[in-house]
Formats: structure tokens, C-alpha cells, sequence
């Protein structure tokens, strides 16, 4: 009966048709390898005393790696091809892409909430708040592009849109397309990836429910003035159409949006941050002119023994808006203070405080939001909230509660991003 063996090193396969020819395969193949193991060596200490001396060895790797193929070829008792290709290679490879590299990166995160108000009526507890789905990809070395799609309310919209450069001269980064904008902090944030499930009150209210998010370009740029002591300091400038409902009451003129982002390490485990943006936009057909000022601050502190147990974040924004029309109008004032601390490496407990200067009639509204989030796996967190607002009713105040089951989960290689 014949059995077959394979004996294999460093690509090098023998293949046999009885015992006494497998060990006798064995041995020769043995025998080959202890001998291109010293000629191995015989190289090593030759590329050693080349360098010692600054002489180019590459030529030297190159011939001496095809001469070492070629015997591992023969001792395989094939031919060998790898110098051919090595020339070839030399003379000019192929420069096609595979196809899976042309494929860009495809993420989609699913985001559903079950909820119970007081006061009633118990309705529409059942709420698909927004699938989205997301696609980035490299365009070539200097560009690539992010779009997100989401599906909210029973059509698709699209959230982000955009292609951006990097290596620009002065280090400057050009953003062009539909994007979020960088006012404050969240604002940019993907609404699945911020700390609560809601955006703060103060951004509803100046920003509509979907945010700042404008068509055009924008400019980031990073001082060159890196340190623990003199801190990062980044600056973007972006120019927009301004539509937002809100702040400029759909209007189509250019709207324009500074940042300045302030960074600081103050120690190992802790981080601050301060940032501030200022917006200006006008419409003519209803003789408005809106400015729109904020300031952001975050304070971390994550121990580098224990960061994937303990960890604390406290961040807050302020925002002064002011609409007016025809010359005149008042300044609103709003914002939120909230923080996070982790309990475990899965568990993390939070509480928010919004007061803003509602647009209708300057009347305060005020919200608490405390949250416990449990994150199951990179891929999934569950996060049960309570809503506690009071709004301004005449001269009474009109109270309501809401608690908040939520769920979200993600597929692909961008997992919660977000932005």
C-alpha cells in the first residue's frame, strides 16, 4: 500500500509514493536545507561587514535571494520562475488594482428606540429612528471621499457627501460636498454616536432637528505648534449655502462658519479642550441677518493604567444667537453642561442639563437627562434614558417625562463613527 507524504519548508514540498522514499526525500531535503541555512548565514555576515563599511547591498540581496530561490526550487524539484519575475517586476510591473480594492468601505448602523411618555397617550412607543449607511473610500493619494445615506421617516436622504485632500501646501485639508458643520462640538457628531440619544435642546432650538449641515467648502488647517505644554490648535473656515430652516429661514445665500479648536494635555490622563465658532448668514427676501456665536469646552481624564475601566468626560457649550430682521431683533442665549463617568469596561452613567431661550417667545426651557449606556460588544450598546422637560406655559410651566430604550448596532469597518 502506498502512503503519501509531504514534507514542506519555507515553500520547498516533496512529494513521495512509499515509506522508504519518503525517508530518503527526507533526508536530501534536509540535508539542502542545513546548506541554505549557512549560505543564509554566509549572507548575513557579508550584509553585516557591507554595512559596517556604507556600501550599497542591494544589489547584493537581490541576487543572492534569486540564487536561494532557485534552489529551493530545485530541492522542490520544480522550476523556478522568481528571478524571471524579479526582472520583470524591475522592468515594470502591472499597476492593475485588484477588485476588491476598488470596492469602497460599506458600513451600516441601525438605530430603534422603544419609549413611554407621561402624560399620555401611549403612542407611537415603537420608533426606527434611522438606518444609515455609510461608504469611504480612498479616490487616490491625496483624496477620498465619505458619503452617508440615511434612512429616516420612510425615505432616504443623504446626511454627508463630501471629497476631501489632504497634503495641500501649508498642511491644509479642503473639504467640498454636503457635510456636517464644526460649530461646537456635537454638532458635528453623527446623532447615533453622541451621549445621550437626543441632540442638546440648544441645538433643536437654533439649529433645527437635524443640525447645521451645509453644501460647499471648507478649510482645515493645524498650527504648526504642537506640545504638551503649548497645545494642538486647530482652525476651520467653511462656506455654505445657508438653507437651514432655522437660522436662516431657507434661504439660499452664502453663509460663512469659523472654528478655532484648543487643545491641551495636562497630564497623562488628563485632557482640555476649548473651542470657539461664530456663524453669519443672511436672506434677503425676508430681510434677515442671522449671527450665531458658541463656545465648547471638554475635560477627560483617563488614567493610562486603568483606561479601559475608568474614565470621565465633562464637556458643556454655550450658544448666543441673533436674528434680525430689518435691524432688530433680541440675542437668545442657551446651552448644556453633561457628563460621563465609566463604571466598568462596559458600563458608562451620564447626566445632562439643557437651558435654552426658546425663538417663540424668550420664554426658558429647561431638560435632565441621566442615561446608563451598556456597551455589549464593539459592535452593539443599549442605553436606557430619562427625559425630564419643563417648558414655559404662560405663566405656569408645563412638565413631562419620557423614558427611552434604545438600541444600536453596526456592521462594517466604521463602527459608531461619529462623524
Amino acid at each position: 500500500m502506498h502512503v503519501c507524504h509531504f514534507v514542506s519548508w519555507g515553500g520547498l514540498i516533496a512529494i513521495t509514493s512509499s515509506p522508504a522514499a519518503a525517508q530518503q526525500s527526507a533526508d536530501s531535503v534536509a540535508q539542502q536545507v542545513h546548506a541554505l541555512a549557512r549560505r543564509v548565514d554566509s549572507l548575513q555576515r557579508e550584509l553585516d561587514r557591507l554595512a559596517g563599511s556604507r556600501q550599497d547591498t542591494t544589489q547584493l540581496v537581490v541576487d543572492e535571494l534569486a540564487e536561494l530561490r532557485a534552489a529551493a526550487g530545485a530541492a522542490a524539484g520544480r522550476q523556478d520562475t522568481s528571478a524571471q519575475r524579479a526582472d520583470t517586476g524591475r522592468a515594470g510591473a502591472s499597476r492593475t488594482r485588484m477588485q476588491t480594492q476598488l470596492n469602497p468601505e460599506i458600513s451600516v448602523t441601525g438605530d430603534v428606540r422603544l419609549a413611554g411618555n407621561r402624560p399620555g397617550p401611549q403612542a407611537d412607543n415603537v420608533d426606527f429612528r434611522e438606518f444609515e449607511f455609510g461608504f469611504q473610500s480612498p479616490l487616490d493619494p491625496y483624496a477620498f471621499t465619505k458619503i452617508f445615506l440615511s434612512f429616516e421617516g420612510g425615505h432616504f436622504d443623504i446626511e454627508e457627501a463630501y471629497a476631501y485632500w489632504t497634503g495641500l501646501p501649508g498642511h491644509v485639508r479642503l473639504d467640498l460636498g454636503r457635510f456636517r458643520q464644526q460649530l461646537g462640538e456635537l454638532n458635528r457628531w453623527h446623532l447615533h454616536g453622541i451621549p445621550e440619544t437626543e441632540y442638546p435642546l440648544v441645538h433643536h432650538e437654533y439649529l433645527g432637528d437635524d443640525g447645521l449641515v451645509g453644501d460647499g467648502v471648507g478649510l482645515y488647517w493645524v498650527m504648526p505648534t504642537e506640545g504638551a505644554a503649548i497645545g494642538t490648535h486647530e482652525l476651520w473656515g467653511q462656506v455654505t449655502r445657508g438653507n437651514n430652516e432655522v437660522l436662516f429661514r431657507d434661504g439660499n445665500r452664502l453663509s460663512f462658519l469659523g472654528h478655532l479648536n484648543n487643545f491641551w494635555q495636562l497630564s497623562p490622563s488628563l485632557f482640555f479642550q476649548l473651542g470657539v465658532s461664530g456663524v453669519y448668514g443672511a436672506n434677503p427676501d425676508q430681510q434677515l441677518k442671522t449671527r450665531l456665536l458658541a463656545a465648547d469646552v471638554r475635560l477627560s481624564w483617563r488614567p493610562p493604567a486603568r483606561a479601559l475601566y475608568r474614565s470621565f468626560t465633562l464637556r458643556a457649550e454655550g450658544f448666543a444667537d441673533r436674528p434680525q430682521v430689518a435691524g432688530v431683533g433680541p440675542t437668545y442665549r442657551g446651552g448644556y453642561v453633561s457628563g460621563e463617568y465609566q463604571l466598568s469596561r462596559r458600563i458608562f452613567a451620564g447626566l445632562r442639563y439643557d437651558r435654552v431661550q426658546t425663538l417663540a417667545d424668550g420664554g426658558i426651557e429647561w431638560m435632565a437627562v441621566p442615561h446608563l449606556t451598556w456597551w455589549q460588544s464593539e459592535w452593539v450598546f443599549l442605553k436606557a434614558e430619562w427625559q425630564h422637560d419643563s417648558k414655559p406655559a404662560g405663566i405656569t410651566r408645563d412638565a413631562s417625562d419620557r423614558f427611552v430604550v434604545q438600541a444600536v448596532w453596526s456592521i462594517g469597518p466604521h463602527k459608531h463613527e461619529t462623524y
